[in-house]
Protein backbone atom coordinates (compact mmCIF):
# COMPACT_ATOMS: atom_id res chain seq x y z
CA UNK A 1 0.00 0.00 0.00
CA UNK A 2 1.34 3.66 -0.82
CA UNK A 3 2.39 5.93 1.92
CA UNK A 4 -0.27 8.76 2.44
CA UNK A 5 1.37 11.84 2.75
CA UNK A 6 0.11 13.70 6.23
CA UNK A 7 -0.78 17.56 7.07
CA UNK A 8 -0.12 18.48 10.66
CA UNK A 9 -2.59 21.21 12.37
CA UNK A 10 -2.11 23.03 15.48
CA UNK A 11 -4.52 24.18 17.38
CA UNK A 12 -5.11 27.80 19.02
CA UNK A 13 -4.32 25.35 22.54
CA UNK A 14 -1.06 24.28 20.79
CA UNK A 15 -2.71 20.90 20.23
CA UNK A 16 -1.55 19.33 17.51
CA UNK A 17 -3.30 16.88 15.06
CA UNK A 18 -1.67 15.06 12.17
CA UNK A 19 -4.35 13.93 9.45
CA UNK A 20 -3.77 11.72 6.38
CA UNK A 21 -4.22 13.57 2.90
CA UNK A 22 -6.32 11.45 0.74
CA UNK A 23 -6.74 13.68 -2.18
CA UNK A 24 -5.70 17.35 -3.40
CA UNK A 25 -7.40 19.69 -6.13
CA UNK A 26 -7.14 23.79 -6.79
CA UNK A 27 -9.91 25.32 -7.36
CA UNK A 28 -9.68 29.25 -8.35
CA UNK A 29 -6.16 29.23 -7.64
CA UNK A 30 -6.69 27.93 -3.98
CA UNK A 31 -5.46 24.68 -2.83
CA UNK A 32 -8.09 22.25 -1.31
CA UNK A 33 -7.17 18.83 0.63
CA UNK A 34 -9.06 16.09 1.56
CA UNK A 35 -7.82 14.68 5.09
CA UNK A 36 -8.93 12.15 7.61
CA UNK A 37 -7.24 12.31 11.29
CA UNK A 38 -4.73 9.67 11.42
CA UNK A 39 -5.64 7.01 14.28
CA UNK A 40 -4.10 4.41 16.00
CA UNK A 41 -3.90 1.58 13.32
CA UNK A 42 -5.25 -1.15 15.24
CA UNK A 43 -8.37 0.84 15.44
CA UNK A 44 -11.02 -0.03 13.06
CA UNK A 45 -13.77 2.40 13.43
CA UNK A 46 -14.63 4.46 10.68
CA UNK A 47 -13.09 8.20 11.05
CA UNK A 48 -14.32 11.62 9.19
CA UNK A 49 -12.80 13.41 6.49
CA UNK A 50 -12.51 16.80 6.66
CA UNK A 51 -11.45 19.25 3.66
CA UNK A 52 -9.11 21.79 4.34
CA UNK A 53 -8.79 25.26 2.67
CA UNK A 54 -4.70 26.71 2.50
CA UNK A 55 -3.92 30.25 3.18
CA UNK A 56 -0.57 31.88 2.40
CA UNK A 57 1.42 33.55 4.71
CA UNK A 58 1.53 37.18 3.58
CA UNK A 59 5.01 37.48 4.49
CA UNK A 60 5.95 33.34 3.42
CA UNK A 61 4.05 32.54 0.43
CA UNK A 62 6.16 29.13 0.33
CA UNK A 63 4.71 27.71 3.66
CA UNK A 64 0.49 28.08 4.13
CA UNK A 65 -1.47 27.62 6.43
CA UNK A 66 -4.54 25.60 6.70
CA UNK A 67 -7.93 25.76 8.20
CA UNK A 68 -11.41 23.92 8.10
CA UNK A 69 -13.89 24.67 5.35
CA UNK A 70 -16.74 25.49 7.10
CA UNK A 71 -18.42 27.85 3.92
CA UNK A 72 -21.70 25.39 2.85
CA UNK A 73 -21.37 26.74 -0.66
CA UNK A 74 -17.74 25.99 -0.69
CA UNK A 75 -18.69 22.73 0.35
CA UNK A 76 -21.13 22.02 -2.24
CA UNK A 77 -19.03 23.43 -4.53
CA UNK A 78 -15.90 20.92 -3.14
CA UNK A 79 -18.35 17.69 -3.24
CA UNK A 80 -18.14 16.57 -6.31
CA UNK A 81 -14.51 17.37 -7.16
CA UNK A 82 -12.94 14.97 -4.23
CA UNK A 83 -15.81 12.66 -5.09
CA UNK A 84 -15.01 12.32 -8.60
CA UNK A 85 -11.26 12.26 -7.92
CA UNK A 86 -11.82 9.54 -5.38
CA UNK A 87 -13.82 7.42 -7.74
CA UNK A 88 -10.66 6.00 -9.31
CA UNK A 89 -9.06 5.25 -6.14
CA UNK A 90 -9.64 1.95 -3.82
CA UNK A 91 -10.37 3.65 -0.72
CA UNK A 92 -13.49 3.48 0.68
CA UNK A 93 -14.35 6.95 1.57
CA UNK A 94 -17.70 8.71 2.59
CA UNK A 95 -17.85 12.22 2.17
Amino acid sequence: MEELETIVITFDDGEETEFYVLEQTSLMGVNYYLVAPVEDENEEDESECYILKEHTDEKDKEYGMYGFVEDENELNALFPIFEELLEDSDMEVEI
